[in-house]
């Protein structure tokens, strides 16, 4: 038995929970998703569980169905069953854009306090890959905390600090080596009882090793890295809301071969707070930042108080924020007529039908 404060319900969730608890409804936390099924936490134990069949009918896309994270209302069946009939409005989700050509969003964690951005300080240290994870966590309404594990292996630190902070803008870093029990302390400070936190990052960073330090016991699966390129295999398959001993929720994710954005315009003001607050400072408000006089960004570039690869980045990835956008009102655009043909066909069927008579 646990008390549902322990799985992170708070006043949010109960608010948006007491139509459905007036009518003799409970309520469960996704652990882990299967497919069609999940693994719930309540307050009477961990169940399993399905959605209703008209659930999954209604649903338009994933994203309308739980994912890990999610707060659900349940009804228990016998034994250790339960059935989902909904779910809460969500404090928060990190999407990203489905691998593929479908211009669809996956919602890869829901209701997550913390984001991790976890990075291995050997050949997988990226500060453009980390600049993208910014603008998805910004976005995502969870507070970002960037994470340089392998310190060990790391020649000067001291140098890794201050580039990251040039392009982390005040979020704060943990430098640790999970295999050394250095830095958990700090990280578990941002893990609170009753507060949920998620590790996100490229496969082979650390991310099962720290939980398994966390929780004092060997839980999920490791592999080495490959010495060439320091990539990993995706040990983590699945995604997994694991309780802590110590309070608080932390999940664990498979490693990201992409991330390409979805929504991002928010995340990409805040990731880039700099060069925002640069273009409010050109002479014209329409301003390219390319040969136009008064560029304050140009004029930044130039007296190197901005890195060019870092505005290049930021251009790149405004370029395809850019294009998702379009992608999706194409996309809308699509679904609208498909809507209004079926209109169509049923007033037309039933005009035919009207005739007969």
């Amino acid at each position: 038995m646990q008390n549902l404060e322990s799985f992170g319900w708070n006043e949010f969730f109960a608010n948006n929970f007491a139509p459905f608890a007036e009518q003799g409804y409970s309520v469960g936390r996704v652990a882990v998703q299967h497919k069609t099924q999940y693994e719930l936490y309540t307050e009477h134990g961990e169940k399993r569980a399905e959605t209703t069949g008209k659930m999954q009918y209604a649903a338009r896309g994933k994203d309308d169905l739980p994912v890990v994270g999610d707060w659900v209302v349940i009804r228990p069946r016998e034994e250790n069953l339960a059935t989902i009939y909904d779910f809460l409005p969500r404090k928060s989700k990190f999407s990203r854009k489905a691998a593929g050509k479908k211009t669809e969003e996956q919602i890869v964690a829901a209701n997550i306090d913390t984001v991790f951005l976890v990075s291995g300080l050997d050949g997988d240290y990226n500060l453009r890959r980390m600049e993208r994870y910014l603008v998805v966590a910004w976005e995502s309404g969870a507070k970002p905390v960037i994470v340089l594990n392998k310190v060990d292996l790391c020649d000067d630190i001291a140098q890794v600090i201050q580039e990251v902070d040039s392009i982390a803008l005040g979020v704060p870093i943990i430098v640790m080596s999970a295999l050394n029990n250095q830095g958990l302390d700090e990280l578990m400070s941002y893990i609170k009882k009753g507060t949920t936190g998620a590790l996100l990052g490229s496969s082979g960073v650390g991310k099962s090793t720290i939980i398994n330090h966390l929780l004092g016991e060997e839980i999920l699966q490791t592999r080495e890295v490959r010495e060439d390129d320091s990539r990993g295999r995706h040990t983590t398959t699945r995604r997994e809301l694991i309780l802590l001993p110590a309070g608080g929720l932390l999940m664990d994710t498979p490693g990201m071969r992409e991330l390409q954005i979805w929504g991002g315009d928010e995340g990409l003001k805040d990731a880039f707070d700099d060069i925002t607050e640069l273009a409010q400072q050109c002479r014209f408000r329409d301003c390219q930042h390319g040969p136009e006089p008064g560029c304050a960004v140009q004029q930044a570039i130039t007296d190197g108080t901005l890195a060019a690869d870092r505005y290049q980045s930021y251009q790149k990835l405004q370029k395809e924020v850019a294009y998702l956008h379009r992608k999706e009102d194409k996309v809308a655009e699509l679904q609208e007529k498909e809507r209004w043909k079926k209109i169509h066909a049923a007033h037309k069927k039933l005009y035919k039908e009207g005739k007969r008579k």
